[in-house]
């Protein structure tokens, strides 16, 4: 692995203000070195300079640490395992379920649960409105969908206490505008990701 990637890695994580152990640093850098070979063939991402994977893939999950809660979690639309691969190695303490129904990129994030050693992950092949399960207390995606699509597809995922985490760019106020009745934005937070350009935002959406 390019030491200047996990440099890269490090730096982001320090204007962050996420501190990590040098085992979750490696396990992020065998993930990121997995992603690189497998996109060559496989086309999991657009993003192609492994540069950019740190920061727009990596640095852009990790931004959402500070604000989960305690409980089971599932990555909807996680595509090569954005955020959820990032989220469980950096927090074992919480039940991590991804879900695509792309099997390119289950079968990818199968290969990293096994060769990373990732217990409290579990993937899913599976469309998100045909994944029948006990609710989780946390929903999230990254460019999944808009608002109203996101609870509309994964309502069935959440429990009547949990929380709906969506990953978003500028500022949404049109989608906010249209969030279907009997839901609210409950807290919005605006992420620092460095080297990555234009806003960020996670959205924090529960029933009223």
């Amino acid at each position: 692995m390019d030491p200047q990637l996990q440099k890269t890695l490090e730096n982001g994580l320090s204007k962050m203000n996420l501190s990590l152990d040098s085992e979750q640093i490696s396990k992020l850098m065998a993930y990121l070195q997995l992603l690189i070979k497998w996109n060559k063939a496989y086309n999991l991402t657009a993003v192609r300079n492994p540069q950019e994977m740190v920061s727009r893939h990596l640095l852009d999950s990790l931004s959402v640490l500070p604000h989960l809660q305690p409980g089971a979690l599932i990555d909807v639309g996680s595509g090569p395992g954005l955020p959820g691969i990032p989220v469980a190695i950096c927090r074992p303490d919480i039940a991590v379920t991804t879900l695509d129904s792309n099997s390119k990129k289950t079968r990818f994030q199968v290969q990293v649960k096994t060769e990373l050693g990732l217990d409290n992950l579990t993937v899913i092949h599976e469309r998100v409105e045909k994944y029948q399960v006990e609710p989780f207390k946390q929903v999230i995606s990254r460019a999944f969908a808009s608002l109203q699509d996101m609870i509309e597809w994964t309502e069935h995922l959440c429990a009547s206490d949990g929380v709906f985490l969506a990953m978003k760019g500028l500022y949404p106020d049109e989608e906010l505008a249209t969030l279907p009745t009997g839901y609210t934005l409950q807290n919005s937070h605006r992420l620092q990701v460095p080297d990555t350009d234009g806003e960020r935002h996670l959205l924090i959406l529960g029933r009223s």
